[in-house]
């Protein structure tokens, strides 16, 4: 993995980060050969700030730190695309990204992030981390009645109805990937590879 920093008079490049599990685009920076080599060692994005004139990891003073999942180069070798996980916003206004407020498309993601939390940290209260304590078989069980409830909405003309209980399922599903020690991604690994 080559970048060609010549090909500019500053020695920067421009780099697209994009989320690795929604694929949205966070923001857009620029690396000289030194922020890329900090970037590839630590796996935390760091830029060139044209305006601080230095090295700047993102997150530095906010913690808001975009871990690398995958860096790609595009095809002339003077463009990084790289795919993070951001931890709290990416803008500094306090968004998810800086072109545009958050969207739904990929937010089964940050639910299933939540869900995994509830679940790991034991949170007492939630609803999540209960219905996972009772084990396997009432998990499976809560899958199964949302389906039924899906099926049954599906069959009157309660748009609303329907698409409640639709989240329900998908929902539950959720849970029911966690107690199987699989997520989201694996499913749509099997998905795409059907494809």
């Amino acid at each position: 993995m080559k970048v060609d920093f010549n090909k500019s008079n500053d020695g920067l490049v421009p780099v697209i980060i994009q989320n690795s599990k929604t694929l949205q685009v966070l923001m857009l920076g620029y690396m000289n050969e030194e922020a890329f080599e900090k970037t590839q060692k630590e796996q935390k994005v760091t830029f060139f700030s044209r305006s601080k004139n230095r090295l700047w990891t993102k997150g530095e003073e906010s913690r808001n730190f975009l871990f690398v999942k995958d860096i790609q180069i595009d095809c002339d070798n003077d463009t990084i695309l790289i795919k993070a996980e951001p931890k709290g916003p990416t803008c500094h206004k306090g968004t998810t990204s800086c072109f545009a407020e958050e969207t739904p498309k990929g937010f089964v993601y940050e639910l299933e992030n939540i869900i995994h939390d509830r679940i790991d940290n034991n949170v007492e209260t939630s609803y999540t981390n209960k219905l996972f304590k009772r084990g396997i078989n009432k998990v499976a069980q809560k899958v199964g009645e949302e389906a039924v409830e899906v099926v049954i909405e599906a069959k009157d003309n309660n748009d609303d109805l329907f698409t409640n209980e639709a989240a329900d399922l998908l929902y539950h599903y959720l849970i029911l990937l966690k107690a199987k020690g699989f997520t989201f991604q694996d499913i749509e690994a099997v998905l795409k590879s059907r494809h």
